[in-house]
């Protein structure tokens, strides 16, 4: 296995390398969708694909992490929610604070040209900070295109991250294996309906990101599905034999997914559904199987260890710098050819901005907070 020794359990690696191979796609994508005018004709479509693969990692490696000590009761559900708190929130406090920033940058201004008011746009930061989602056509929708989150696009993600957490504790972690398989039957039946039916907008699970069209209903079907699937992963996981260059050809196999383009056009949306669907609920767990029975090789530790580390930081905290990219690019009528130079370096500068945000800010924070919980927990 691709495990590396620690004082506690082993740690998968080749799935830390992945989760950030992902977050570097969907980066690709958010670049391409600059210069896009729809679905249709974006040349890298399918990096919104990259969530529901980090919702079904998330299942596996939480119950991986969690379920014998919950099970067990070396540790209670109060602690699992303080840690998965710690673990999160800080990067998204962070990235609510650079998302007012970028807003700022740009003069306060709406995609429509009109100026949101500052007390709206602090008080949409202080609603991102707390993970608290705005409705569409409100105020607090300060960009006016309708996301739950509007100075940072995908912390919606997050959020269903965060209601996936707590519905493992309460609820998912109770049921036997069995109840379980019933379970993320169920829930991917109601994704394939959801997919292919009209609710979709046009054959793709691309949901979650608004209230709008029932988003709130259908972004929490998605999360739901691949957390259960991953939880239901790693409770029946046995390591596969002869899994070579596992990180190296399940990074290829996310490349190739997740830059798909669009399938069957405007006439035959359901063969894009049948493409999303197969990726979520066939191809990325296999992906995941595969990464978790695979051997890090020599060199491997360094580079999956960097990708693991910068993978949260990087998925959340990019897209304010996207906002102002696409200001550029579309004030300007740039094309990529044209704005190609500017796109590198936005992706090296979310890098950049990821790296510097993880080792001055996130892991000093996170320690501390870590190291308090532990002498809280030694007091009682």
């Amino acid at each position: 296995m691709n495990t590396t020794p620690s004082a506690t359990r082993p740690h998968y690696l080749i799935l830390d390398g992945l989760r950030g191979v992902a977050a570097l796609l969907v980066i690709c994508y958010h670049i391409f969708e600059g210069f896009a005018t729809s679905p249709l004709d974006q040349k890298f479509n399918h990096g919104y694909l990259a969530v529901d693969f980090f919702f079904l990692l998330s299942g596996f490696v939480v119950g991986y992490a969690y379920d014998a000590r919950l099970r067990s009761g070396s540790m209670t559900t109060r602690e699992f929610l303080l840690r998965r708190f710690v673990r999160l929130h800080p990067m998204v406090v962070l990235a609510a604070v650079v998302g007012l920033v970028a807003f700022l940058a740009v003069g306060c201004e709406r995609w429509d040209g009109t100026t949101t008011p500052l007390g709206m746009v602090l008080l949409a930061t202080l609603m991102t900070a707390l993970m608290i989602p705005a409705a569409p056509s409100t105020g607090v929708d300060v960009r006016g295109n309708g996301e739950l989150f509007s100075l940072n696009g995908p912390a919606w993600s997050l959020f269903f991250e965060y209601v996936g957490n707590v519905i493992y504790v309460f609820a998912l972690r109770h049921l036997s294996t069995r109840w379980l398989r019933v379970v993320v039957v169920l829930l991917g039946l109601g994704v394939a309906g959801w997919t292919l039916g009209p609710l979709s907008d046009g054959g793709s699970i691309g949901v979650g990101w608004t209230m709008a069209d029932g988003g709130l209903w259908g972004g929490l079907l998605r999360m739901t599905f691949s957390f259960s699937f991953g939880l239901l992963l790693v409770r029946n996981f046995k390591a596969w034999s002869g899994c070579r260059h596992s990180f190296l050809l399940c990074s290829l196999a996310l490349v190739v997914l997740l830059s798909m383009p669009r399938i069957g056009g405007a006439e035959r949306v359901w063969l894009n559904g049948l493409y999303e669907l197969l990726c979520v609920a066939v191809l990325f767990p296999l992906i995941v199987l595969a990464g978790a029975s695979g051997e890090v090789e020599r060199g491997g530790h360094k580079v999956c260890s960097l990708l693991g580390e910068l993978s949260y930081p990087l998925y959340i905290i990019h897209y304010p710098l996207m906002y102002v990219f696409y200001r550029w690019v579309w004030n300007g009528g740039y094309d990529f050819e044209q704005a190609w130079p500017v796109a590198l370096a936005v992706v090296a500068g979310s890098i950049a901005l990821a790296w510097a945000a993880y080792r001055l800010y996130d892991l000093p924070l996170r320690t501390r907070l870590s190291e308090r919980l532990k002498h809280r927990r030694a007091k009682e």
